[in-house]
């Protein structure tokens, strides 16, 4: 199961589209309220109704954790107890991590970013302290994908799918979709 966490001010397109097309690609994706309701709006007044709440995610099926960026949803997430007991969780068991826009920011600030090559939004890169900065759309280092923001959400997705059902898997529903 990919979990996508939802804080307010999350940005729409980066988790939404994410789904979306993890969804199409036949991968177990659920949309989670860090909240106690599963209503969540984004930072572009959109609001959404997630699957589920924090409460209900069984980390043992945890395939992945995922993090939309947009603001203020980052630095909700960054505060969300739920968020960093999941992080803790999928990284002590090796579980693909991954951030988009400014949400790398929230691994970077617990430390799980200390000598990683990551992404993030340009412009957000002073609030990084410890990843190694690479100016790319998607970045991987081992089980952990960042990407830079709305524009790469397509190319985020389909690095999941790469990794989770085979490049040629993400290659194909990509072109179904149109995207390249």
């Amino acid at each position: 199961m990919v979990y996508v966490m939802l804080a307010t001010g999350f940005e729409e397109i980066e988790a939404l589209a994410f789904t979306d097309i993890l969804r199409r690609a036949g991968i177990d994706t659920k949309t989670v309220s860090v909240y106690d309701k599963k209503e969540v709006t984004g930072s572009h007044g959109i609001t959404v109704v997630a699957d589920m709440t924090a409460d209900e995610v069984n980390p043992e099926a945890m395939t992945a954790i995922v993090l939309p960026g947009g603001l203020p949803g980052t630095y909700n997430l960054r505060d969300s107890d739920a968020v960093k007991n999941l992080i803790k969780f999928a990284s002590a068991n090796n579980k693909l991590m991954g951030a988009i826009c400014a949400a790398p920011y929230v691994y970077d600030t617990l430390g799980y970013l200390d000598g990683k090559n990551a992404t993030v939004n340009p412009g957000f890169e002073s609030e990084m302290k410890y990843a190694k900065l690479i100016n790319e759309r998607v970045v991987i280092d081992g089980n952990l994908i960042t990407s830079q923001g709305p524009g790469t959400a397509h190319e985020f997705a389909g690095a999941f799918i790469s990794v989770l059902k085979g490049e040629e898997a993400a290659q194909d529903l990509l072109q179904e979709m149109l995207y390249r």
